[in-house]
């Protein structure tokens, strides 16, 4: 125990933030990438790539340690989850590995064929690991079929439902949104102009995504509201996420981009809080019997593991914190292009 929270709960807690802080923090670049194409000028894709291009792959190390804290806070919920999400997990890595190959592909020849193809390689790569993310995140809100042994029971298609499919293109609205921001914070003149553009369409676009999935779940997934409406303190959280997601187009309309970018931020941490919060105690809610269900007590470590594991992360995660805050004061301001960019 510490604080009274018993350690499994404590390295929820820890998970939790690190995927919230990845979510925040790569959503921007997926997001800039997913809307590249629609950048029709060479300079304006340089400047875009330049804008993400000190940040987007020290953002991916807060995939590693959540990756890490699930593999040794719940070593049972890793096993049956990249098991059961064998192909998506792979699609997700393989889309990681080509944005990355893309970036810096890019700038190595000046010819526009060679510039074009990597430029849909990015911005495809982009679009499928973020509808990976989405995809994943709904089949895990929803629940999935498990037996007595804590594996999967279902199907490849079984992947597919409406719920997740709609969780999988919200999120790539989302992210849309939150990259034409982050971008239009970076940028200036003509670019900028076309990009809060963007960035006002890309909101519509979530905003009616968002509606559908938000109607859909408390119609046929209940089990996603309950905990919700059983405790009148955590309408907070709801609260928050509208308030949020209304305050994106305000900020949007009177050109406040940086308060926007925070907004948005605000939202995908507060919908992942939400989304917490109706799942926990449960790593992997077994759709076919409760009973089935990976928790955070029969997926843990031993506790001694658990301890340990929280000291360390204690000071680690706020070491990665300091280290991508000074990445991006290092990084602020408008992009310049130069002899040195992509």
């Amino acid at each position: 125990m510490f604080l009274g929270i018993d350690y499994n709960t404590w390295w929820f807690l820890v998970f939790g933030g690190v995927i919230t802080g990845y979510a925040i923090l790569d959503g921007f670049d997926l997001g800039a990438g997913a809307l590249h194409l629609f950048l029709k000028k060479e300079t304006s894709r340089r400047i875009a790539l330049n804008a993400i291009g000190p940040v987007w792959d020290g953002n991916e190390v807060w995939l590693v340690i959540a990756g890490g804290a699930l593999f040794a806070g719940f070593p049972v919920a890793y096993a049956a989850v990249f098991s059961a999400f064998y192909l998506p997990a792979f699609i997700f890595l393989i889309g990681l590995i080509w944005r990355a190959v893309a970036i810096e592909f890019r700038s190595k020849e000046p010819g526009k064929i060679w510039r074009l193809t990597w430029d849909v390689v990015y911005s495809f790569a982009c679009i499928i690991v973020t509808l990976s993310l989405g995809l994943m995140l709904g089949n895990i809100a929803k629940g999935m079929p498990l037996n007595e042994q804590k594996e999967f029971t279902g199907s490849i298609l079984s992947f597919f439902n409406p719920f997740s499919i709609m969780v999988a293109v919200t999120t790539l609205a989302l992210f849309m949104t939150h990259g034409a921001i982050y971008l239009a914070v970076k940028t200036e003149n003509r670019l900028y102009t076309k990009l809060t553009i963007l960035a006002k369409n890309f909101n519509v676009f979530f905003l009616l995504a968002f509606g559908l999935t938000t109607l859909y779940t408390l119609l046929y997934i209940p089990h996603l509201s309950d905990r919700i409406k059983s405790n009148p303190l955590y309408f907070i959280f709801p609260a928050i996420m509208l308030l949020a997601i209304a305050n994106i187009p305000r900020q949007l309309k009177i050109g406040n981009y940086r308060f926007a970018f925070i907004s948005s931020s605000i939202t995908i941490a507060s919908l992942l809080i939400a989304v917490a919060i109706e799942v926990f105690p449960n790593l992997l809610y077994a759709s076919n019997n409760a009973a089935y269900s990976i928790t955070i007590q029969n997926a843990a470590s031993s506790p001694k593991t658990m301890k340990t594991l929280l000291i360390i992360a204690l000071i680690g995660t706020p070491l990665v914190g300091v280290y991508t805050s000074f990445v991006f004061w290092t990084f602020k301001g408008k992009v310049k292009l130069d002899e040195m960019s992509y």
